[in-house]
């Protein structure tokens, strides 16, 4: 059996039917394997950051794995970002690079190159995967995809890279003879169970009875470990509310009264007040980073006891100090929270007044970027609009920059839809190719919502798009400038818009170039447009033009807590607000 047939026939049996790639001479193996398949198809992107992006995503929607390919050299270089974005928000890929042939390559010599787009891949993406390899002798395949594919969905998930040479993926091999991972010592050792202390989970139950003010905070763990059902089942048992991180803001329907907002830098205010009065945090598969936290970790949830689950050690009272720290797979830790409060007739504490209060906050501080005074477009009036008229989509794919913000601070999710965002790498030019892999993993209309500024970055693949008649539709906020850090230069720079504020060319020629239909919203009377760019069958574009001067409100700055967001609160109203103390203000740097 060729090596390159054997493979595919590995990625095949993942369940994986959609393989993302951009062709070069050392993966041509790879794809002439795929060709004679009809179970399997090769999506030929345009730039391989988009297939690596494209694969996060469809891995992000199945659950199980991304695969993508790239060619030795500046294709497996162009994956790095992609890769990264997988490594920092633990999304399970495979990433398989061509190389030349080991005899062409340098190995130890010290030399810079021997093959032609010759590159140590491996050394690269060592940092940014949790295993990558070369494979250098053909009966190593069998093993080394093995343990690649086991690694990257078992633990905390996260990318893979194998690196195979072109000599290899030609070679003939005998699969019954190759040699198995799972026979392997090195699998006994990573696969052994972690027992889920019983008292931790009695503890736990005894500190949610006696809290006055609990409060869930979920983060993107939650919709990684696939426990969405458990998180629902538990949140029901107990009448818990519950405000979410960045990634895990589609964990749960947003229509659910027990939601209560996105916390965090650019969270809405009442989600950062509600967090600030808490007097109980379960903190559920969350790194709990600045953007969270704000500067100021000390301060974060400080009236509250912490209880911090999450299946990676390393995070566990990295940046803030829990009560109690559980080190837990959130599915199984969540399985048997909500036995135990089955089995031990759980009786739901009395916090009327607490969920009193985080209705009264949330309609004292709806999330605006301004207030309109006509009929302007104000973006977080926008998304909600948007959301309204949205039911359709599956999944709804941002990009990076002042839109994300607007979009996850209120855009009203429903319980069938999929919010997919770069978190940790933040990563522009995400939401395009990561619309090609939602929208291949399920079939659904997939929504687009960017910037002119990250559109720009992999516009190619509106190319892709079309040549596959994807349903997906694209949102473009044009604000005629990089608005997150001109943001940031108005607030800490004087205003001075060094490289944020340039000219755009022309999205509706553009577009139409590639065929796609487009429209254009100016004033929020144009719903009509909108509404036509919604009703359109198959791909489609709207431009929503917004003010140059656009900024997202409310924004958490440097040294202070996230309860106290700019535009500022009165010092008096705050006071009122906070159950706690307030902390001492500290000045800002320069």
């Amino acid at each position: 059996m060729k090596l390159s047939d054997y493979v595919i026939d590995c990625i095949k049996q993942q369940g994986v039917s959609h393989v993302f790639e951009f062709i070069g001479g050392a993966i041509v193996h790879l794809l002439d394997s795929v060709s004679f398949r009809d179970d399997i198809d090769c999506i030929s992107v345009r730039h391989e950051q988009a297939g690596a992006f494209a694969a996060e995503a469809y891995a992000r929607m199945n659950g199980k794995l991304g695969v993508a390919m790239a060619t030795s050299g500046p294709g497996a270089l162009n994956l790095l970002t992609g890769i990264g974005s997988c490594y920092f928000d633990s999304v399970p890929c495979l990433f398989i690079t061509g190389q030349v042939n080991t005899y062409e390559y340098k190995f130890e010599r010290p030399v810079r190159q021997i093959g032609f787009q010759e590159t140590d891949i491996v050394s690269v993406a060592k940092p940014l995967t949790k295993y990558a390899a070369m494979v250098t002798e053909p009966d190593q395949i069998r093993y080394e995809l093995e343990k690649a594919i086991y690694l990257a969905q078992n633990g905390r998930p996260g990318p893979v890279l194998l690196d195979i040479p072109m000599n290899l993926q030609r070679a003939q091999i005998e699969p019954e003879t190759l040699v198995s991972f799972f026979d392997s010592e090195e699998y006994k050792e990573l696969s052994k169970d972690s027992e889920l202390n019983e008292p931790v989970i009695s503890k736990i139950i005894s500190m949610l009875g006696e809290a006055k003010r609990p409060l869930i905070l979920a983060g993107g763990g939650v919709r990684v470990s696939n426990s969405t059902e458990q998180l629902s089942q538990f949140i029901g048992k107990t009448g818990i509310p519950m405000v979410s991180s960045l990634m895990g803001l589609d964990v749960i329907s947003h229509d659910n009264p027990l939601y209560s907002g996105l916390i965090g830098s650019y969270g809405n205010r009442y989600s950062n007040l509600i967090l600030a009065n808490c007097d109980l945090l379960l903190i559920l598969g969350s790194r709990l980073d600045s953007r969270q936290t704000g500067t100021r970790p000390d301060t974060f949830g400080r009236g509250a006891q912490k209880i911090h689950v999450d299946i990676d050690y390393n995070e566990l009272n990295s940046k803030v100090e829990a009560t109690l720290a559980v080190k837990a797979n959130l599915s199984e830790f969540l399985e048997k929270m909500n036995y135990e409060l089955e089995r031990s007739e759980f009786n739901r504490p009395d916090i009327n007044e607490w969920l009193e209060l985080i209705e009264r906050l949330k309609a004292l501080y709806p999330t605006y970027s301004f207030k309109p005074e006509g009929n302007e477009i104000e973006p977080n009036r926008f998304m909600e609009l948007l959301s309204s008229k949205s039911e359709q989509f599956g999944a709804i794919c941002l990009d990076v920059g002042q839109h994300q913000m607007w979009a996850s601070q209120s855009f009203k999710l429903s319980k069938h839809q999929r919010l997919l965002n770069s978190g940790g790498m933040g990563a522009m030019g995400f939401a395009l190719p990561a619309a090609i892999g939602a929208s291949l993993s399920n079939g659904d209309e997939t929504l687009v919502i960017a910037g002119d500024g990250g559109f720009q970055l992999n516009i190619q693949e509106l190319d892709t798009i079309v040549r596959l008649n994807l349903p997906i539709k694209i949102v473009v906020m044009n604000n005629s400038s990089l608005g997150m850090v001109r943001q940031f230069q108005d607030l800490y720079f004087e205003g001075r818009q060094q490289s944020t504020v340039n000219p755009n060319p022309s999205f509706i020629d553009i577009v139409k170039a590639y065929a796609i239909p487009a429209f254009q919203m100016n004033t929020m009377d144009e719903v009509h447009q909108l509404e036509q760019f919604l009703n359109t069958v198959g791909p489609a574009f709207i431009e929503v033009k917004l003010e140059k001067k656009t900024e997202v409100h409310p924004k958490l700055v440097v040294n202070r807590p996230i309860e106290d967001m700019y535009p500022y609160l009165d010092r008096e109203e705050l006071k009122k607000i906070m159950l706690i103390d307030l902390v001492d203000e500290m000045d800002i740097p320069t």
